[in-house]
């Protein structure tokens, strides 16, 4: 709890990079997606990928999927701890291996603040890393008084068009993540929450930017690798 407090306060909740700012992204040219899956049955022995894409075309430029052993246990609200070296090893063999393709935002598949105590996934590797990182979450961490009831559903139903949000606003008062409807052809929602140098409306504009279908694509490309 203390090294994940003490990282916690490096985390940077806003736009950092000019391109960010920007209504259609000019200047971005590379978009990397990371995750570690787990080998069925066997949650000892993981993949570990990065893929890094062009953008706007969303073409493949890099990957790279290392199969790793995982050696530190589960622990609820820690699973970065179990994770991330993993990742950050991925994305430092491509600084030093390829460096013209490093990548000016990661997707991260799990959260970003959007944690039980603000610092998920996708912080941690943002703030190891010191790159640009959104959380890209499929279900609903049910933290600080978020559930799942009939009034989220009813909420997420609402969503008809590809684009469509509404935030998720803890019992705090603070907004920890949006809710979007990724694409036209399915109903269910992405959860997209900060994780470093980036906003919520910039997370939230790129992770569209980047959906072809639901799931966006250097998400989407690091699965399908794996």
């Amino acid at each position: 709890r203390r090294e994940q407090a003490r990282l916690r306060a490096s985390v940077v909740e806003e736009d950092t990079e000019e391109w960010q700012k920007d209504a259609h992204f000019t200047g971005l040219e590379r978009v990397g997606g990371v995750d570690l899956s787990y080998v069925k049955g066997d949650d000892s022995r993981a993949c570990a990928s990065l893929v890094v894409l062009s953008y706007p075309a969303l073409e493949v430029l890099y990957q790279d999927c290392r199969m790793v052993p995982v050696s530190a246990p589960y622990v609820a609200g820690f699973l970065a701890f179990r994770e991330v070296p993993f990742l950050v090893e991925a994305v430092q063999r491509l600084q030093q291996e390829q460096p013209q393709l490093q990548p000016q935002v990661l997707l991260v598949d799990g959260n970003g603040l959007l944690h039980p105590r603000g610092f998920g996934t996708a912080c941690h590797l943002g703030v190891l890393t010191d790159l640009p990182c959104i959380g890209v979450a499929k279900n609903l961490l049910q933290v600080d008084g978020l559930v799942r009831d009939e009034l989220h559903r009813e909420q997420v139903r609402s969503l008809q068009r590809s684009g469509e949000t509404f935030p998720l606003t803890g019992t705090s008062g603070k907004v920890l993540g949006m809710v979007l409807r990724s694409h036209n052809n399915s109903s269910k929602p992405l959860y997209i929450s900060v994780g470093h140098r980036v906003s919520l409306g910039t997370a939230v504009r790129l992770v569209r930017a980047c959906c072809r279908f639901r799931i966006p694509e250097p998400i989407r490309q690091v699965r399908h690798r794996e």
